[in-house]
């Protein structure tokens, strides 16, 4: 791992990158963000804010955002609208120059953002670190994509005739974005919808909205268009509503709960609208007799703990055939107890803490389910 150098009590000594992030959280700044429209970071035309916390320190504030409203989310979607013509018009090989850029200004900043994300929304460094990764990978494979967005060629039935295809925008695309995957998810609806050329409004979950703004700054440092991307923050009653019926809507694209997606699609199927939608899952493992029971118990356990158990492809359930059941069911109650759970900046932490009380609430009572149903 990178190393920095500490001098004390006479000896010196290798620190990892984390334990020196780890020291300065000792005393942690309250970050202070502002929306993105048209270019410009600016307040909520209310001049009301929100804070999120630490889920691991929770009478600590993690950051402070503006609380946006109809009015700030119609002026986002004005200025996606007037940026449509002129991004569209970019050669596509040159919009991915953009991400290019973008990444890179992320890449020298993947420990901070990793940071920042397990302060906010809980999930340990180490996890933390690999989702900034990830993001900063899609962003460098969407740059690609510029370069390889070709049509097709059709054979036509009448001499003479010359049949093509060639992709083009939709406009302008409305993204809605969850806590759980606060980097990631945002990157891989945002980068691909820029690199095709429309221009995107984004709204991130309020309960985690560093890592979005994160991904704007990247894309401002590196020169993108006054209004190609906006970010708001703020409820999703009020600004949620309008990321669904602003007139300038041409896509919807939108990860989050059941009951929110079942809404988002009745708003855009009258309007005609793509939406796409990703909800929850409810995934099970499968352990038949002749498996390697130990690395299923490994597996089980990574697949139903990793980020805290808190997204849709979680094992939520395992399967197990009977003849090995018991023995499975050990190795798993074992390989659990072992777990530590704690602040996500610990390294010696396995899991860190459910984002909110409200779902860890929702963890309690699916525990006490399954005491119901017969489970010990």
């Amino acid at each position: 791992p990178r190393a920095a150098k500490l001098a004390g009590h006479g000896t010196r000594r290798l620190i990892t990158l984390q334990e020196a992030v780890m020291a300065t959280a000792a005393q942690p700044t309250v970050l202070q963000f502002r929306n993105y429209i048209g270019g410009e970071w600016v307040p909520a035309s209310s001049g009301q804010t929100f804070a999120t916390r630490n889920p691991a320190r929770f009478d600590e504030v993690a950051a402070e955002y503006p609380k946006a409203s109809c009015d700030d989310a119609r002026r986002a979607f004005e200025a996606a609208a007037r940026a449509f013509d002129g991004w569209r018009r970019v050669a596509a090989p040159k919009r991915g120059e953009y991400l290019y850029r973008a990444a890179e200004w992320l890449a020298a900043r993947a420990d901070q953002i990793a940071a920042e994300m397990t302060r906010e929304e809980g999930k340990t460094f180490k996890e933390a670190k690999a989702e900034t990764v990830r993001a900063i990978n899609i962003f460098r494979y969407f740059a690609g994509e510029g370069s390889r967005m070709a049509g097709e060629t059709v054979p036509s039935e009448r001499d003479q005739v010359f049949c093509f295809t060639i992709r083009k925008p939709r406009g302008v695309v409305s993204l809605i974005t969850p806590w759980n995957f606060p980097i990631a998810i945002p990157a891989w609806k945002m980068a691909p919808a820029l690199v095709c050329g429309n221009t995107v409004v984004i709204k991130p979950a309020s309960l985690a909205p560093a890592c979005a703004l994160r991904l704007v700054e990247a894309l401002d440092a590196a020169g993108i268009p006054p209004g190609v991307i906006n970010l708001l923050t703020g409820p999703g009653p009020t600004v949620g509503e309008e990321m669904l019926a602003n007139e300038h809507v041409r896509a919807i694209s939108f990860t989050g709960s059941c009951a929110v997606g079942n809404h988002v699609y009745q708003r855009a199927a009258p309007r005609k609208i793509p939406a796409q939608l990703e909800m929850g899952g409810k995934n099970p493992t499968i352990v038949c007799a002749d498996a390697d029971l130990d690395y299923a118990a490994a597996t089980v356990l990574n697949a139903a703990f990793f980020s805290t158990g808190q997204k849709c492809t979680a094992t939520s359930r395992a399967i197990v055939e009977r003849p090995v059941y018991d023995h499975f069911s050990e190795l798993l109650v074992e390989k659990t107890k072992k777990m530590k759970v704690g602040d996500g900046m610990d390294p010696t932490v396995d899991m860190g803490p459910c984002v909110d009380e409200n779902q860890m609430n929702t963890v309690l009572e699916y525990i006490e389910l399954g005491k119901r149903e017969g489970c010990l």
